[in-house]
């Protein structure tokens, strides 16, 4: 073993080194192995309590800034010539910094896609943070484009379907891969720019006709990597498994449990049930059931089908398909707990009293047989008085004492207080032929919200047995917001005539009081978007940093191991807790916990991205045929370059281009959110309420264009025409009113808000 090292030593190598700063990469370039890395621990500690280092995600960074020595990837070049990068191991809460590479006249020709060493500065510029130089390159990462092919006699070319995308790439005759004119492709970049200036690429896939309604969702799989076919190692171990027998379980097929899903459930691997407790003690308390798919014992560690699992790290919906986690053998069939079949399952038995507090649990690995498997509309209308012939058989003695228990678990969770969020879901509805439909907000019914209960409720029985019995797991890990989100979702709400209350320590009590007081005005939804925005985005980790929207402090997944990885390791997890099987958390599930916490919180977010960006695409085919068509908004974003719009009828987002807005110049004050009129002083802000036309919608990219016609109801000062984006300066030869920007400024002050634009991951 190496000699420890100084904090100067650990601090020089995190400087060089920032890909590479989780601990155990740390330990690995100091040779500190066994014991010694708990000494490794109390340097890291000491450096964090000194604030030269801060824990994220079991790595470690400066907390303000980027390292001065930086990997970058290399962004395409700007119409200028310029040329930007990304930084690689940027995992701050606030906004990407920029960075600009300032070449040498020795260094070497620079690409899109290329990864470098490089030494970084930070600038107060308006347009950029930091200024790179390089220090060498380190390779490139060939990028795969999903694209239109449009086939010429020298081979043709690919134009990008990349929203807001004019880029093409050159294909070479001897690249195309057989491709046919306007067919959709996949490609990767060949080389660096042609003669024409143009990348070049090569086809490595078709994908078929890109106008078919059913290669929406395709276009996302492929443009953001998710693996949608089996190896056939991984097909073949599928297809020989066996259902489970009552060996080693404890037999519950006389239980009466029942699922409870979507009516286009695709899988189904949760049941429950409840019932009064009959004991003395626990006067108007209940018994709550909840048994899980025990996917575990089919995706054992280390298997062809386990290696897979965690690739995909979950499944990925689409409104037209599913791309699951597992193939079909397992997600369909013998972990789908379908109506009348004995299933494996993980079961947990809750004991609550009358006002929804936790009196006891326990965990059994059992044999089941669901009783009916039932969808949420049809369970409340039997509970509104409406039952058919399926559930009105299981009314009395199954479906009404499953709403008490959920009630009395509502009055628990109204004193805990999580974040209660008002932000409806969009649902998009396809008909026969793939083409939309209609698109609707999904209801909320009490079916919903129980099922959701029970499944937290077991989430924190999980994690708090494993903590109890000492076992390694991963939580889902939801982390409060940072003081400056908080503040600027304070001054949001001040510009909007409400208060959010300060206090030492931050509580969901606080916001909710918030979303309250907001509730059934003009500014509901932003303020319901602002607090959204402001939180942190969920991650797992095999250390426990509570959850904060939910307001608890031990919670782990446990109820989704069809379609989640992480659920499937904390079954294993609990498996192995309670001696229940060789099939538990092995040795190398426990080595590599942490970087498979990282890989399937990506693959989380890989998900959610191609799953938000084939809403998009399906919301622009589904406006298509209304371009010139008003629809009333509001302003859900401010960008140098334009103004977001979601429209309240489908809840699309659109843009409405900075050069649309007017005949005059525009300020954009990032800090505030703000565009202003140099000449009218008008001022365009997040939640303001617009009418707008829609000018263009694009299928293939999702793109929505949108031509602003009022704004809180009344129509722009100065009309229409070219609006021009400035940076805070009176542009040349103009005499722009110095004095009206700046008393307009000092009025916004008050309303200063920062906007980021992030997604809810709860």
């Amino acid at each position: 073993m190496s000699k420890l090292p100084t904090k100067a030593d650990i601090l020089e190598w995190i400087a060089a080194n920032p890909t590479l700063t989780a601990k155990r990469d740390i330990a690995k370039a100091f040779g500190i192995k066994g014991a010694a890395r708990i000494d490794l621990k109390r340097l890291l500690k000491e450096l964090e309590a000194e604030g030269h280092l801060e824990k994220r995600k079991k790595t470690y960074r400066d907390p303000d800034r980027l390292p001065p020595v930086s990997v970058l990837q290399v962004k395409a070049p700007t119409p200028d010539g310029d040329l930007y990068a990304r930084a690689l191991e940027w995992h701050g809460e606030g906004v990407e910094p920029i960075i600009l590479v300032i070449p040498r006249a020795s260094d070497p020709a620079l690409g899109e896609g290329d990864r470098i060493l490089a030494r970084l500065q930070v600038v107060h510029e308006e347009d950029h943070n930091y200024e790179a130089r390089l220090i060498r390159r380190i390779g490139s990462n060939p990028r795969k484009v999903v694209g239109i092919f449009a086939k010429s006699s020298e081979g043709g070319r690919i134009k990008a379907i990349d929203k807001g995308s004019d880029k093409e790439w050159v294909v070479a005759p001897d690249a195309t891969g057989g491709a046919k004119d306007g067919e959709l492709v996949e490609a990767e970049q060949a080389g660096p720019a042609g003669r024409m200036g143009l990348p070049r690429a090569r086809i490595t896939e078709r994908l078929g006709d890109p106008s078919a309604p059913r290669a929406v969702s395709l276009i996302a799989i492929h443009q953001h990597g998710i693996p949608d076919s089996f190896p056939d190692d991984v097909i073949a171990e599928a297809d020989a498994m066996k259902p489970a027998g009552l060996s080693g379980r404890t037999d519950m097929r006389d239980m009466p449990l029942i699922t409870i899903d979507p009516v286009d459930a695709r899988d189904r691997d949760d049941a429950c049930l409840a019932y009064p407790d009959d004991d003395p003690k626990n006067e108007g308390g209940h018994v709550i059931w909840v048994a899980i798919a025990d996917v575990s014992h089919y995706v054992t560690s280390g298997s062809a089908l386990d290696q897979e699992a965690r690739k995909r790290g979950n499944s990925s919906y689409f409104p037209d398909r599913v791309v699951p986690m597992l193939p079909d053998r397992l997600s369909g069939d013998l972990c789908s707990l379908h109506e009348g079949v004995p299933r494996a399952c993980v079961a947990v038995r809750m004991v609550i009293d009358a006002h929804g507090n936790k009196i006891s649990h326990s965990f059994q690995r059992g044999l089941m047989r669901s009783v009916a498997s039932l969808d949420y509309r049809t369970v409340q209308e039997a509970m509104d008085g409406t039952p058919n012939d399926k559930t009105e058989p299981l009314l009395d003695d199954v479906i009404r004492p499953l709403y008490a228990a959920y009630h009395a678990l509502t009055e628990a969770r109204n004193r805990r207080q999580p974040l209660n969020l008002d932000l409806p879901e969009r649902k998009i509805i396809l008909a026969e032929d793939g083409k939309v439909q209609s698109v609707n907000f999904a209801d909320r019914l009490d079916a919903h919200k129980l099922i959701e209960e029970f499944m937290v409720l077991a989430n924190v029985c999980a994690a708090e047995t494993l903590i109890a019995k000492r076992t390694p797991l991963l939580f889902r890990v939801h982390e409060e917001p940072p003081p400056e989100k908080m503040e600027s979702l304070r001054e949001t709400a001040e510009a909007a005539g409400l208060t959010l209350a300060k206090g030492q320590v931050l509580k969901t009590a606080q916001l909710n009081r918030l979303l309250n007081d907001a509730a059934g005005s003009e500014e509901a939804e932003l303020i319901n978007l602002a607090t959204l925005r402001s939180m942190t985005q969920a991650y797992y980790n095999p250390e426990n940093f509570g959850h904060f929207g939910l307001a608890l402090q031990n919670y782990a997944h446990f109820t989704s191991p069809i379609r989640r990885y992480s659920d499937l390791i904390v079954h294993r997890a609990l498996i192995k807790a309670h001696g229940w099987g060789d099939d538990g958390l092995t040795p190398e599930d426990i080595e590599r916990l942490e970087a498979t916490a990282q890989h399937i919180s990506d693959t989380e977010r890989r998900s959610m991205m191609a799953e938000r960006d084939t809403t998009d695409r399906y919301l622009a085919a589904f406006l298509s045929d209304r371009i010139g068509a008003e629809f009333a908004g509001r302003i859900s974003g401010i960008a140098r370059f334009g103004v977001f719009v979601k429209l309240d009828e489908t809840g699309a987002d659109g843009l409405i281009p900075i050069r649309s807005l007017g005949n005059e110049y525009f300020h954009f004050d990032a800090d505030a959110g703000t565009l202003m009129g140099s000449d009218t002083g008008v001022m365009i802000g997040l939640g303001q309420r617009v009418t707008v036309k829609l000018v263009e919608a694009a299928p293939v990219t999702g793109g929505i264009a949108l031509e602003l016609l009022t704004l809180q109801d009344a129509e722009l000062p100065g009309g229409s025409g070219k609006g021009r984006m400035g940076r805070g300066t009176r542009p040349k030869g103009k005499g722009g009113p110095k004095r009206k920007v700046a008393k307009a400024k000092k009025k916004d002050a008050k309303t200063k808000r920062k906007v980021t634009r992030q997604r809810r991951n709860g």
